[in-house]
């Protein structure tokens, strides 16, 4: 199928991943619904694509909020007529801290938005990928699936474990309808999260562990780009990944191998 025939739903889409996968998906042509929690982030963003010529619908939602996405959802389906991919990305890295000064709200908030989030995108999208088949992408991390080191990130990294389990769970259930969903898993990228990550005494019990030719062996210790992010999710919701279901993709230049 041609991409020119797609549409496609990115959440987290008015910054950093989000954003360079939505404007890579609608350079190949596809109708991008693009939703964030930030009114004039998405606004901004979308405006900034529409000037370009793509076709982009703002979608202000929180993706914890089962109404909310459930609307985002029919008004997309309702412009356009159908959903073929769906970037699954929103989330946030919360508050890192030992575990004894981690409160319940700071769990609740992380999981409610990277988990919950997740499995509520996946949800209301289904019923229409279903339809003709299509392609569902999650955004996890490196923490939780293959790296252990960030002590502290004791929420975020089980909020991208499970991010992982319902991907697996997800692509057997979705597969006699010819979707597949699959999970990459970022290393550092040079995007805004981290101002959004609330350290607290992590001195305390960080292992002092030093790197010396930098944490990131491929790119002596430089962070990766959004747009090579992009890149990744493109070809996951392209026609050449038609074979590849329920798998993780670590993109991170090879810093988890060495940080593990």
């Amino acid at each position: 199928m041609d991409m020119t025939e797609k549409v496609a739903l990115v959440t987290g889409g008015s910054s950093g991943i989000g954003q360079a996968t939505a404007r890579r998906l609608a350079q190949a042509g596809v109708k991008v619904g693009l939703l964030g929690l930030s009114e004039e982030g998405v606004y901004s963003s979308t405006e900034e694509l529409q000037r370009a010529g793509y076709e982009i619908l703002p979608l202000v939602s929180d993706v914890a909020s089962a109404t909310q996405m459930q609307q985002a959802v029919h008004h997309l389906v309702d412009k356009w007529d159908r959903l073929d991919i769906v970037f699954a990305n929103a989330g946030i890295n919360g508050v890192w801290a030992p575990i004894e000064e981690l409160t319940a709200e700071d769990w609740d908030k992380t999981l409610n938005v990277n988990l919950r989030g997740t499995f509520l995108t996946v949800k209301y999208t289904a019923p229409y990928l279903k339809k003709q088949g299509g392609s569902i992408i999650i955004t996890a991390s490196v923490n939780g699936t293959r790296m252990f080191s960030n002590t502290g990130a004791t929420a975020y990294a089980c909020s991208k474990a499970g991010q992982v389990a319902l991907a697996k769970m997800i692509a057997l259930e979705l597969a006699e309808y010819e979707v597949r969903v699959n999970v990459i898993c970022p290393g550092a990228i040079e995007t805004e999260i981290e101002k959004s990550t609330e350290r607290r005494d992590l001195d305390k019990i960080e292992e002092p562990v030093e790197y010396p030719e930098g944490a990131i062996p491929l790119t002596d210790g430089a962070p990766g780009q959004p747009d090579q992010v992009a890149e990744l999710v493109y070809f996951l919701a392209s026609d050449a990944a038609s074979h590849i279901t329920g798998t993780e993709i670590w993109i991170d230049g090879g810093q988890s191998l060495l940080q593990g």
